[in-house]
């Protein structure tokens, strides 16, 4: 059951992010708050609600513009400094029409792309028509193996005040940019011990694939990867992972600022959330699926941190029902930290999978929630057709 949702007016207030390029007029790099850090002050802001009200039950998420120009899937949303809403996401020549830094068209899933707002987030269009990949190949034709054009999946972002670091998927691993101006950006660095791989290597704490009783067996037995997320606070990166499957979990690596990715290790309290034990009966759906909404994997984190806490959205997978040919079963989850710590202990709030109830659609978990001068957005998809945007109010 879709809960109420409201159309509301939209309210279009900047913060300010970065902007420093040679591909056009350089702007100048500001000293600025991350926007994943909002910091709730004595202000007429701060009445605004936010996830911790969500949490306690005095705040909802309401539509404010039902369809943005966002494509159905995932994006990931931030404010430049010349007011702009820019978005990554990841689209192909079939989805789109995207072609690559050589003009070439790109296989399907796709490679990271930026779509624009400057309607303060209300309408979305790609940069450039048609689409054409962010990160440069090495050399053209583009190397699938050596420049992931065709698959850089679910990107997300995280600004430190002084870049932006983006991470995405390939072949489940998780893979590491950086760029001072949102499209150029330094060639890709895996972090070490993300990915797929057999059990005869080393797997860790609840990184094992194990069976489900309507998907096909894999050839791989480990996983720590899948759609990402990034952190970072102070000079501590934290990269989000999916980790095993049925039951499905999600945790995180941990590196300083200043090491390669490569050096990054495993979070100590692995895993950070863990799905449902059980798939439940094969043939529920609605509300009463719910239970076991996230049995097959978790992933995408959306990390926010709001006063002393740390809120996280991210996609749970039921996986699919009998006789699919796929996943079919989706929903998005809100957790919390418990005392203040990433690498600590977490709580999934009561209400999980919020929203919409299972099987949801395939679009719902991708999740894109931006804070804009203390107002909330979502940008998510509720009916699996369209890309829509919710704001955050009091009940």
């Amino acid at each position: 059951m879709i809960k109420k949702l409201v159309l509301v007016a939209a309210i279009g207030l900047f913060t300010l992010l970065i902007s420093q390029t040679t591909a056009v007029v350089p702007l100048t790099p500001p000293a600025l708050q991350s926007p994943h850090q909002l910091k709730i002050q004595e202000t007429a802001e701060s009445a605004r609600p936010n996830l911790a009200n969500y949490w306690d039950g005095t705040a909802s998420f309401v539509v404010d513009v039902p369809i943005t120009g966002l494509p159905m899937g995932e994006s990931e949303t931030r404010i430049m400094q010349n007011g702009e809403w820019w978005s990554w996401l990841h689209a192909s020549d079939r989805s789109a029409g995207t072609v690559d830094q050589c003009g070439d068209p790109v296989e399907f899933p796709g490679c990271t792309v930026i779509y624009k707002s400057d309607d303060n987030g209300i309408t979305f269009r790609p940069e450039s028509d048609p689409p054409v990949c962010t990160f440069a190949c090495q050399q053209c034709p583009c190397d699938a193996a050596t420049d992931h054009t065709p698959q850089q999946q679910y990107p997300r972002v995280s600004y430190d005040g002084d870049k932006l670091w983006l991470v995405y998927e390939y072949l489940g691993r998780s893979m590491l940019r950086t760029s001072l101006d949102g499209r150029s950006f330094s060639p890709p660095q895996r972090v070490a011990g993300t990915g797929l791989w057999s059990s005869n290597e080393f797997c860790g704490a609840n990184e094992k694939i194990n069976a489900h009783p309507f998907a096909i067996i894999n050839t791989e037995q480990c996983l720590a990867g899948g759609p990402p997320g990034i952190f970072i606070e102070g000079d501590v990166v934290y990269i989000f992972v999916g980790l095993g499957q049925s039951p499905g979990g999600l945790g995180c690596f941990v590196g300083h600022k200043n090491l390669p990715p490569s050096q990054y290790k495993r979070c100590q309290n692995n895993p950070l959330l863990l799905g449902s034990s059980v798939y439940g009966d094969g043939d529920l759906r609605g509300a009463g699926a719910n239970p076991y909404w996230d049995f097959r994997m978790l992933s995408s984190a959306d990390v926010h941190k709001v006063g002393d806490q740390y809120y996280m959205l991210f996609e749970g997978i039921r996986g699919p029902g009998p006789n699919d040919p796929g996943d079919t079963q989706f929903g998005l989850g809100l957790a919390r930290t418990v005392d203040g710590k990433i690498d600590g202990r977490w709580e999934m709030y009561p209400g999980n999978p919020i929203l919409v109830d299972v099987p949801a659609n395939i679009g719902i978990g991708h999740a894109d929630l931006v804070i804009d001068q203390g107002q909330t957005y979502l940008f998510t998809s509720l009916d699996g057709v369209t890309r829509s945007r919710l704001v955050l109010r009091g009940n």
